[in-house]
């Protein structure tokens, strides 16, 4: 029986969602791997694809924190003004 065909979309969704730690250490997994020359060409752009994708992702994550940090720095009346926080993913 033949593995179930993997909708692009739904995996996009999925890694969407990942959180900064985990891909983080799927980015480092992938260029590890990627340093050791053991890697075929082909496999090698899949792999170059995919850290490309979690590097998007890990730089969304951080720049969802860094704006979290300046609202949590704005002050109102001596406290922290807490804002409704949304980002792209949000929507």
């Amino acid at each position: 029986m033949p593995a179930p065909h993997r909708n692009v979309a739904d995996v996009e969704a999925k890694e969407s969602k990942l959180s900064f730690e985990t891909a983080l250490g799927k980015l480092e997994t992938i260029v590890e791997s990627m340093e050791s020359g053991d890697v075929p060409l082909a496999e090698l752009l899949a792999k170059f694809e995919e850290g490309s994708k979690l590097l998007k992702i890990c730089e969304a994550r951080l720049k969802d924190a860094e704006l979290k940090i300046e609202q949590l720095k704005r002050l109102k009346d001596g406290k922290p003004a807490l804002e409704k926080f949304e980002t792209a993913r949000d929507e």
